[in-house]
């Protein structure tokens, strides 16, 4: 198990990116949750096996059909035990 943050920078606000990256770590099987931030940017956590992180930080530099991802940052964090993965704020 492994646990990283990922911050999406772009235009990810307005275009569906939380719910769509919800469904997509749902699908995945990862814990953690995603949310905007002030700057613009989104921010997800997500914990899980190594290749459906990965997985997941592939789809983050696509993201939704109306999205426009300009940079795709992800840092390795200390695994939590989440078991949930939520839309924050």
């Amino acid at each position: 198990m492994e646990r990283w943050r990922i911050i999406v920078e772009g235009r990810v606000q307005g275009v569906g990116f939380r719910a769509s990256c919800h469904r997509r770590a749902l699908e995945l099987g990862l814990h953690g949750w995603v949310r905007h931030r002030p700057d613009g940017s989104l921010e997800i956590q997500a914990e899980g096996p190594p290749q459906d992180i990965a997985e997941l930080r592939a789809w983050c530099e696509q993201g939704p059909p109306r999205s426009q991802v300009l940079r795709v940052k992800p840092s390795q964090l200390p695994v939590t035990g989440d078991d949930w993965f939520e839309v924050r704020g």
